[in-house]
């Protein structure tokens, strides 16, 4: 007989990961442990990855006793350790895994953690897809194809320092923006800067003074406009629907280069008008984001965890600017006539709790927003909560739940997970990609 319910995902002390034959998964919606219900649950997304919690003490179902309960190793497995999946792009989870955190254990790295169980001979989890564009997809990325395509641009563009601080990204840290580049494909970054006016506490290139070790080193010397130049309108010319964007996870804000983000848009506006060219941003300087529309920029992707200005504070820890210029730089792009995105960070608890939801709703029609990306918050569960103020968690309405109603009061605004191309631009969103279906 199959069973009926997802069973507990746990690692012995060697790290192998295995499904416990009887307790069932759990996973945690931000404020209770619960099961995750059946619409919730998908097979583990193709190119997605296991990770073991070091120090952490697996809890499960008991499905006769209807409680959690920790799940005990034995003499061959010894003590059990929590496991947790990183699902791939374009995908966002719905409830973080279930732990008790033991004393001494270190703060997590800095992934988004989704909790896993197993149901009829695969692993599950819950979460949903909500882009269906196929640019990220980790298993769409042969190596030695970029390696080929590296080779072919060092050789053509020797001296462009732009183009060899991507390949760098492309070969070390395995960014896939930076692969898509020498693929010819899709989404290219353009890294500008090197600093930053917000000390960002899940920061993936700058961890200065803390315990979690940063994802990858920041770019140390800012680019200049005439690489930046070149590597754009390489890929926008000879890619169909191309989009170049600044604002990667290599380097700082790019707003803090003013002058070389104007004098590269007006660069390759003087040499195409083809593609789209993006801002991704923390959108902290309003006035400099007027003058990069006026010059042509096309999109902007605001980043932000929260649309409540304290629980954004306490995330971002801005220097210089505050929530209200934010706000303001949606403004300026909207009134020139310009795209405006949100790259709103997905925590479960916070992210769907009825303030949250208010706040975000407020937001979307106080600015006009045409798109909303969905995107995991990279950072140890308990570290972002013990940052934020006391009452950013509340009784949550379920991150599906969230996202019908905001289609239900915004039915122009489009779901997401990367930026757009001009085609795609004005356009209706799709509904966020098919979940597989689990028969018991």
């Amino acid at each position: 007989m199959k069973p009926t319910y997802a069973r507990a995902v746990v690692a012995d002390e060697a790290g192998r990961i295995f499904d416990h034959p009887e307790l069932a998964m759990l996973g945690w919606d931000g404020q209770s442990w619960r099961q995750p219900l059946p619409e919730e649950l998908i097979q583990l997304p193709k190119g997605s990855d296991l990770f073991v919690l070091p120090g952490r003490i697996p809890y499960a179902l008991d499905v006769d006793r209807d409680e959690p309960v920790p799940v005990q190793g034995d003499a061959e497995t010894g003590q059990l350790q929590a496991v947790s999946a990183f699902v791939a792009p374009a995908y966002a989870r719905l409830l973080h895994p279930v732990y008790e955190t033991l004393p001494g254990a270190p703060d997590l790295t800095l992934y988004a953690y989704t909790a896993v169980g197993w149901l009829n001979g695969r692993f599950v989890v819950p979460a949903v897809r909500v882009d269906a564009d196929q640019r990220q997809d980790p298993y769409r990325f042969d190596l030695p194809s970029v390696e080929r395509g590296v080779r072919e641009l060092r050789a053509q563009f020797p001296k462009n320092a732009s183009i060899q601080h991507v390949e760098h990204c492309a070969l070390v840290y395995h960014c896939r923006a930076a692969q898509n580049f020498f693929l010819g494909r899709w989404e290219a970054p353009l890294p500008a800067a090197a600093v930053c006016n917000a000390a960002c506490i899940g920061c993936i290139s700058d961890q200065t003074g803390s315990a979690v070790e940063a994802n990858h080193e920041r770019m140390k010397i800012p680019a200049t406009a005439a690489d930046l130049v070149e590597l754009a309108c390489l890929h926008l010319q000879r890619v169909p629907n191309g989009v170049v964007s600044f604002g990667q996870g290599c380097e700082g804000e790019p707003l803090m280069q003013p002058q070389v983000l104007e004098q590269t848009i007006r660069g390759i506006r003087a040499r195409t008008d083809k593609g789209v060219i993006n801002l991704n941003s923390n959108a902290s300087l309003p006035r400099i984001v007027a003058r990069l529309a006026d010059a042509g920029l096309d999109s902007i992707r605001i980043s932000l965890n929260s649309a409540r200005p304290a629980v954004y504070r306490a995330y971002y820890r801005p220097k210089g600017y505050d929530f209200h210029h934010v706000v303001q730089s949606g403004h300026e792009m909207k009134q020139r006539g310009r795209y405006v995105s949100l790259n709103y960070f997905v925590f479960p608890g916070v992210s769907d709790s009825p303030e949250e939801f208010e706040a975000l709703s407020a937001l979307i029609s106080d600015i006009g927003v045409d798109l909303i990306q969905l995107r995991n918050l990279n950072i140890d569960p308990e570290l972002y909560l013990r940052i934020l103020p006391e009452d950013s968690v509340g009784e949550p309405i379920g991150i599906l739940a969230m996202i019908r109603q905001l289609r239900a009061r915004f039915p122009k605004l489009r779901f997401g997970y990367f930026n757009p191309s001009r085609s795609k631009m004005g356009r209706s969103g799709p509904t966020p990609g098919q979940r597989l279906a689990l028969t018991p």
